[in-house]
């Protein structure tokens, strides 16, 4: 069976099927996805998604790539604690 559906929304999120039920009438070119879903940001559901991506969604993930390491070079000096004079060994 098909193990799960992602339909990309315009907005960046994606409805996500686990196990979903799917019915196709091919020949009216319709399918019906149905079975408990959620909405989640596409970060959430990466890297397992992005054989799925097309061009739209790829400029999104680079959005974020580029938010991401904005955010990382900006936390770059808590990462190392400052230097305090003294003796540690009294």
């Amino acid at each position: 069976g098909i193990e799960e559906v992602n339909l990309f929304k315009e907005d960046g999120k994606v409805i996500h099927f686990v196990n979903p039920k799917v019915q196709a009438s091919i020949g009216a070119n319709t399918y019906i996805v149905s079975g408990p879903s959620e909405t989640k940001p596409l970060q959430d559901l990466l890297p397992s998604i992005v054989s799925q991506l097309g061009v739209d969604n790829l400029s999104q993930l680079q959005n974020l790539a580029a938010a991401h390491k904005g955010a990382s070079e900006a936390d770059d000096d808590d990462d190392v604690p400052d230097l305090v004079e003294g003796n540690f060994e009294e």
